[in-house]
């Protein structure tokens, strides 16, 4: 049986010699109790104590939901004219030798703010051991993924259906959100970009008024939230015949997306997968136009760790998970991204999207 996530960092708390961790990330707190919240600027406190009981501490109007979700029973409260680190002290050990905060979390603000009631000597920076916790997904994670995988590619299949010669990438992208919430998303996982014809030689560029015109290349990248896991996947398209230059840049592309996947397997670097693929556009004369790393971890955050660049020397393990990308971008043509999510297997890898991928010519 898989453990869960706050038993293993209970056992890296020991580990690492530390009295106490305090959690406020809320996706963090979510991946540890099952409890989901924003708190916007009030306190959410996850306080892990070595030999003690966990204690969650929210705001008093999430108590209800907090119950209802939570694995940790020892729930604490506190009102908005409460100071939430005098309720905090109490839960916390006198004279603590290390203590564990979230480096990229805590505010300078709050940090001051902590350290006037967490008496300890050193304050210990605790995302790298929350980093390797995360980067192997369970099974039950992994199926929440493919849920939120399954549900963009949906909503790109019923967004397809209004794409039409003067369409604007700001109207495409209006449908594909309101096809998210339809289906249920809790939200897209970042902001939808809809670029069509030179504004797709843009690798982060922003859908404006631009109105679709035949022989445009058309690209999407999308994903959602389901159930605090996100997706992420992008489709090139072609609004009308390309030219044979456009055909090229496609057909490079998706080879390097086959060959970057086929890659994929444990024991090999991530270096060696971007480099699988980046040699594929390096032979075809477009390797100065694939301008980014082939991929990021994805997870509760729709980039997370592994980084997937040509200098990360860390082995592939079982339940990583990550995205395939790869792009050619040439200003004045356009640009070409095709991008899927692949989880790591024992003996090689698992896709998670699987929207077609040749060459679809729209309209």
């Amino acid at each position: 049986m898989t453990k869960q996530p706050i038993s293993l960092l209970n056992q890296a708390i020991t580990t690492h010699a530390l009295d106490g961790v305090l959690i406020t990330d809320p996706k963090h707190v979510y991946y540890l109790t099952g409890f989901a919240s924003d708190p916007h600027e009030r306190f959410l406190g996850l306080v892990l104590v070595q030999g003690e009981e966990p204690t969650l501490i929210v705001p008093s109007l999430d108590e209800e939901a907090a119950s209802a979700a939570s694995t940790v029973k020892n729930i604490v409260t506190h009102q908005d004219t409460d100071n939430p680190y005098h309720i905090l002290k109490k839960y916390l050990p006198r004279a603590m030798n290390n203590f564990g905060i979230e480096k990229d979390h805590l505010s300078l603000s709050r940090y001051e703010e902590l350290v006037q009631y967490a008496d300890a000597k050193k304050f210990v920076d605790i995302g790298p051991l929350l980093r390797e916790l995360r980067v192997r997904k369970a099974p039950h994670e992994v199926e929440r993924m493919k849920v939120a995988a399954n549900m963009i590619e949906e909503v790109l299949r019923r967004g397809l259906t209004h794409v039409k010669e003067g369409v604007t990438e700001v109207e495409l992208v209006a449908e594909m959100e309101y096809q998210m919430k339809k289906l249920g998303a809790s939200g897209p996982s970042f902001d939808t970009m809809v670029l069509s014809g030179p504004n797709t030689a843009l690798p982060h560029g922003v859908p404006g008024t631009r109105k679709l015109a035949y022989g445009d290349l058309l690209m999407f990248d999308m994903g959602v939230y389901v159930n605090g896991y996100a997706s992420d996947i992008t489709r090139t398209f072609a609004f009308g015949e390309l030219s044979p230059e456009q055909t090229k840049v496609y057909n490079t592309v998706l080879e390097a997306n086959l060959k970057g996947i086929e890659s994929v397997k444990p024991g090999a670097t991530l270096a060696s997968v971007d480099l699988a693929a980046r040699q594929v556009t390096i032979d075809a004369g477009y390797g100065d136009r694939f301008l980014h790393r082939l991929g990021h971890g994805l997870g509760i955050d729709v980039h997370e760790y592994p980084s997937v660049h040509g200098a990360n020397q860390e082995l592939l393990t079982e339940g990583m998970a990550f995205t395939i990308e790869p792009g050619i971008y040439i200003p004045g043509l356009g640009g070409v991204r095709i991008e899927d999510e692949v989880i790591v297997t024992a003996d090689g890898v698992e896709l998670l999207t699987s929207f077609p991928k040749e060459l679809q010519i729209l309209g």
